[in-house]
């Protein structure tokens, strides 16, 4: 798997109002798109970095991920996405050299990425998407 940029830095927030104020006068970034992805039970907000993005992502259920990662670890940096080519390839390659699926296969996610995770525990503790931007 070769990916071909950090697509973004997923962080998990209690308000996503106050927390779009924050990055926005800490850093002077402005937030360019809010959008809910209902599957997902989240609300999200991003930002630029270069070609990097920064997600914010507020429950929008305390039994969704966020909210129950919230509930055990609190607000901070829930995952880290890499854009990649030919997602469906990228996930059997994972799975081939051991890797556990939490997505199968992909699905939609916010901004219209073809999206999957890989599990935590066989990516030494971090919560790894990958992503596939297929309108480019």
């Amino acid at each position: 798997m070769k990916p071909s940029h950090i697509e973004h830095i997923g962080i998990a927030v209690s308000n996503l109002t106050a927390a779009i104020d924050l990055y926005e006068k800490l850093f002077g970034l402005k937030c360019y798109n809010i959008e809910e992805v209902p599957d997902q039970k989240v609300k999200t907000a991003f930002f630029k970095v270069g070609e990097t993005k920064i997600e914010l992502l507020e429950s929008t259920d305390p039994e969704s991920s966020i909210g129950k990662f919230i509930a055990t670890r609190g607000e901070g940096i829930h995952h880290i996405a890499f854009a990649v080519n030919d997602i469906e390839k990228q996930l059997k390659h994972a799975e081939e050299i051991g890797i556990r699926l939490i997505d199968a296969r992909p699905r939609k996610g916010a901004e219209g990425l073809d999206i999957a995770f890989l599990h935590p525990k066989s990516t030494s503790g971090v919560l790894i998407e990958i992503c596939e931007d297929k309108n480019k």
